[in-house]
């Protein structure tokens, strides 16, 4: 018998908060009440859908969304159910009406956080004085619904920024604002995609990706990454799309090579596929300039290309972009107007006056040579205490370092000890699916503010690598 839908409030369709978004937090209060216990099933979207009188694609976002942030499972033809663990880690408060409009001083990031650029270094008295002059401005027309494809200046100032610094020709309609890579993935699903298509995904890779594409119904086709990136397909290799990070893979730190990205090119175009680049810590790169982006080599309109606010500016924006090719702006108007993305217009605002005032490529310029040194210290200092015990990798850009392991050291464990420590650090073996798994720990340097630091936590690496049971292998 088909659960019924929660109850749940009449949703606003005159809100500026999309439909999914409204959808998303009235199942997490749901969870958080007990209406929706765990292990209880969950509506087909489907049902759903036509019992909201919704599209499917907007209750397929809203689920991706839950299943990401770990509150719901999917578990194929049984369905969709609120995930069996969620009693036992608590759920963060629900919107109230009586919820203090401040924002909320979460707890710091970790040692090693991966994902969170240098926030000592962020220039915050500038912003706010930009983000006052946005508030003053506004104007009657700006407090209405904003345009489902995004801010019109902040299109306009990415795609010049973009043509000069990634070598992206493209005009603001090209552009299509986001709220995250998550985001940006849906849209982009939505828009060429449906479900039982293949898609070519890197391992290891980001498993996020491997995550909502197979929660949206696309098959997942792992190829393996070596020194010049992912292993391309054979030339009769059936898919729809591949995700690729071309300028510095996600997690191994390689670029793809010129040969590798034009073969990769001559593939879409014969199977009429897609290529969605991932340009991930694309402006970090510390031994030569930045690597031009694999969009400026498409002369066949098959790159749709991916960026993000949260490394270079900071992630509670929340705030990233896609830039699609021309003959198929129409097609993802439709899609954006579908599955609108949750980016307020004043934060956009404040970012577009960021980067046309020139703070942004001034800020860009400054963490590059700032975390040029603290990638260095960072290495040194680890090094110094664990070099018997690791091998650190030479990467040429990113923000994070890979600690390689010896047999007898199981870096999920591990990364579990650091994060019962204190510290922060995620286990490469949990990125990859294909062969034999390798084992480092990824570790982020951003943070990271001297060579003492580097070292006094690698002394607590090596206690916690000292106490740790040995690998027993079966066999």
């Amino acid at each position: 018998m088909q659960t019924p839908p929660p109850p749940f409030p009449d949703l606003d369709r005159d809100a500026s908060e999309p439909i999914y978004r409204q959808l998303y937090w009235r199942f997490r209060e749901a969870i958080a009440n007990g209406l929706l216990r765990p292990g209880e099933r969950v509506p087909a979207a489907r049902a759903l859908a036509r019992e909201l009188g919704l599209a499917r694609g907007t209750i397929d976002t809203a689920y991706s969304l839950l299943t990401c942030e770990g509150y719901l499972q999917a578990r194929g033809q049984a369905g969709t159910v609120v995930a069996p663990d969620i009693g036992s880690n608590p759920l963060p408060a629900s919107r109230s009406p009586q919820a203090s409009p401040a924002i909320s001083h979460t707890a710091q990031p970790l040692p090693f956080q991966l994902g969170v650029p240098a926030l000592d270094a962020f220039p915050k008295k500038l912003w706010a004085q930009i983000g006052a002059r946005c508030v003053r401005s506004t104007c009657p027309q700006d407090m209405a619904n904003p345009s489902a494809y995004g801010l019109q200046a902040l299109r306009t100032a990415l795609a010049s920024y973009l043509q000069v610094s990634r070598g992206i020709s493209c005009v603001p309609e090209q552009v299509f604002i986001t709220a995250g890579y998550q985001d940006s993935l849906a849209l982009i699903t939505h828009a060429l995609l449906k479900p039982g298509d293949r898609v070519l995904i890197e391992d290891p890779g980001y498993p996020p990706t491997r995550q909502l594409l197979q929660h949206l119904q696309i098959q997942t086709v792992a190829l393996a990454v070596d020194h010049e990136g992912m292993r391309l397909p054979a030339a009769h290799t059936r898919a729809q799309a591949a995700v690729v990070t071309p300028a510095h893979q996600s997690p191994l730190c390689v670029s793809l090579s010129l040969p590798r990205r034009l073969e990769l090119l001559a593939w879409a175009n014969r199977q009429q596929a897609w290529i969605i680049e991932d340009d991930y810590d694309g402006e970090y790169r510390y031994i030569s300039r930045p690597l031009p982006a694999l969009k400026s080599l498409d002369r066949e309109g098959r790159v749709i290309y991916s960026g993000t606010f949260s490394k270079v500016l900071f992630p509670g924006l929340r705030l990233a972009y896609v830039v699609v090719p021309q003959a198929r702006i129409e097609r993802f108007e439709h899609a954006s107007r579908n599955v609108r993305s949750s980016c307020p217009q004043l934060t956009q605002a404040i970012v577009a006056s960021f980067m046309t005032q020139g703070h942004f490529a001034r800020h860009i310029l400054r963490m590059r040579k700032l975390y040029g040194e603290r990638r260095a210290f960072t290495r040194t200092g680890l090094q110094n205490v664990l070099g018997e015990h690791v091998r650190i990798d030479s990467s040429p850009g990113g923000m994070h370092l890979i600690l390689r392991l010896g047999g007898q050291q199981s870096d999920v464990e591990l990364a579990r000890r650091m994060h019962k420590a204190g510290l922060f650090a995620e286990a490469l073996s949990e990125w990859s699916h294909l062969g034999e798994k390798p084992s480092g720990l990824l570790l982020g340097f951003a943070n990271i503010d001297s060579q003492a630091s580097a070292e006094a936590l690698g002394r607590q690496i090596l206690a916690l690598m000292r106490d740790a049971p040995p690998v027993t292998r079966s066999g």
